[in-house]
């Protein structure tokens, strides 16, 4: 049943000593990260599963676009995602998140959100050196060919300081708004949905989301005054931001009396329901093309009528996921002045 699967799952396990040192040490710095946040922050393990969960979307949506080799057969989870370093990302955003937090208490979420990126760039900068000449992390060909070829200490430090910001925002993007609902948060709902400012916001995460993931996937065969940046094209950016935005307006609507959750989960079906079978057409017409890369981790399972593979149907839930709590979390605090 997995033989598909494992198939893809041919290159080097074997880790070095070095490695193995790495290793241990992420999960001896996640242990102190956790055991220290819970002496200043209550329900810490319920948080640290919440931004475990949005990072693990990212890497999972991700993972044709670089690899983790040499960890050892048992650090994976997913062709070349590590749970180790899942574990060890979450920690390094959770303590920075939690830390502003309780330091700049009194400044506004905006702001602070900021300082968050501002530190985890240049943190994950240092430790994506450090994976990088462990031999652990390289780039696929189809990221390496649009990168500018700015390598400090291996690190391609144009691309690095422009994916960090949008993986780490994403995904405190995520855990924030999961945050409202585990602290009870006293939020006041908006009655008059501001559709306009939510379209902007749509607009400004799907753009540097496409922007990141378009050496995994181009948008070919589209007219030629369409295209913005690279193969980015606002016709389908606009797409995208429109079925959304049309979710967002449902849910929050006619289901405002709602929990939360209930809310999330119907925003995100009404955007499945209507993403994937326009991936689908885009994908059998030849606008939406992915790269060597991504192909070469399906694992040959097509979806009925469309054909297309079945990582579709996942991705797309995964990559809406990550887009509406960053909405919803935006759409908060400026609905109750955060």
């Amino acid at each position: 049943m997995f033989y598909p699967l494992l198939a893809h799952c041919t290159f080097d396990k074997s880790p070095t000593i070095p490695i193995v040192i790495f290793e241990i040490m992420v999960l001896i710095g996640t242990g102190i990260a956790v055991f220290f946040l819970g002496r200043i922050k209550d329900k810490i393990l319920p948080r640290f599963l919440i931004m475990a969960i949005g990072v693990l979307i990212f890497e999972l949506f991700t993972a044709p676009m670089w690899h983790n080799y040499r960890l050892g057969g048992w650090a994976y989870l997913y062709l070349d995602v590590s749970w180790i370093l899942t574990v060890g990302w979450t920690a390094l955003i959770l303590t920075v998140t939690l830390l502003v937090d309780r330091i700049l208490a009194e400044w506004k979420a905006w702001k602070r959100f900021l300082i968050y990126l501002g530190i985890l760039t240049l943190a994950v900068t240092i430790l994506e050196a450090i994976v990088v000449n462990l031999g652990i992390r390289s780039y696929a060909p189809e990221v390496l060919a649009d990168m500018a070829g700015i390598f400090i200490f291996g690190v391609p430090i144009i691309e690095v300081f422009y994916y960090t910001p949008v993986f780490t925002g994403l995904a405190i993007g995520f855990y924030k708004y999961w945050e409202f609902a585990l602290d009870g948060e006293p939020l006041i709902p908006s009655k008059q949905y501001k559709w306009l400012r939510s379209l902007f916001i749509a607009f400004v995460a799907v753009f540097l989301f496409e922007v990141m993931i378009q050496p995994m996937v181009s948008n070919e065969n589209l007219p030629s005054w369409s295209y913005l940046f690279f193969d980015i094209s606002f016709i389908l950016t606009g797409l995208w931001v429109l079925i959304i935005g049309f979710a967002a307006i449902v849910g929050e609507y006619f289901f405002l009396h709602l929990p939360p959750f209930s809310r999330f989960l119907i925003t995100l079906g009404i955007t499945g329901a209507i993403a994937l079978p326009l991936e689908s057409w885009l994908i059998v017409n030849g606008y939406r093309v992915y790269g060597e890369s991504a192909v070469h981790s399906f694992i040959g399972v097509q979806m009925p009528i469309t054909g297309v593979p079945i990582e579709i149907a996942f991705a797309i839930p995964c990559y809406m996921t990550l887009i509406i709590t960053f909405i919803r979390y935006w759409e908060t605090i400026l609905d109750n002045r955060l």
